[in-house]
């Protein structure tokens, strides 16, 4: 029984052991944390480079247009983008009381979201663009 009992003993301290060399090897303690801290001047200089990085990659910082405009209705919200006269739902979601019927997200001359509520009339949004802008043709 004494055997037994050291011969699991001794397994449990081994996969112990295992597990901790596991996560050593892996940069990261038994916490998760990184075992280097970055210094002031080594926080500086990472965020200079990436300041610089992204300022020199073209497209780095999205255009107003392709970011989107956000139309709000009550039925729900759209992110609308246009790229000439072509418009692009980037995202939709209903309000509360809500649910998507029906899209057409484009990119197209128009695009429409349907947001269908849990009773009454459903709520239709058609977006063109208009001087490079979305805008909703009634509803």
């Amino acid at each position: 029984m004494k055997r037994l009992m050291l011969a699991w003993v001794v397994t449990a301290v081994a996969a112990t052991g295992a597990a901790v060399a596991v996560l050593g090897l892996l940069g990261n303690g038994l916490t998760g944390t990184s075992s280097h801290v970055l210094s002031e001047g080594e926080v500086r200089a990472a965020l200079a480079t990436a300041t610089t990085r992204a300022a020199a990659t073209p497209g780095a910082r999205p255009s107003p247009a392709a970011q989107g405009k956000l139309i709000r209705s009550a039925g729900g919200t759209v992110i609308a983008s246009c790229d000439g006269d072509q418009v692009t739902l980037r995202s939709w979601s209903p309000a509360q009381g809500y649910s998507v019927d029906g899209v057409e997200p484009g990119p197209a001359l128009e695009t429409k979201v349907e947001f269908e509520p849990d009773e009454g009339e459903e709520i239709e949004l058609t977006i063109v663009c208009s001087g490079g802008r979305p805008v909703v043709r009634g509803h």
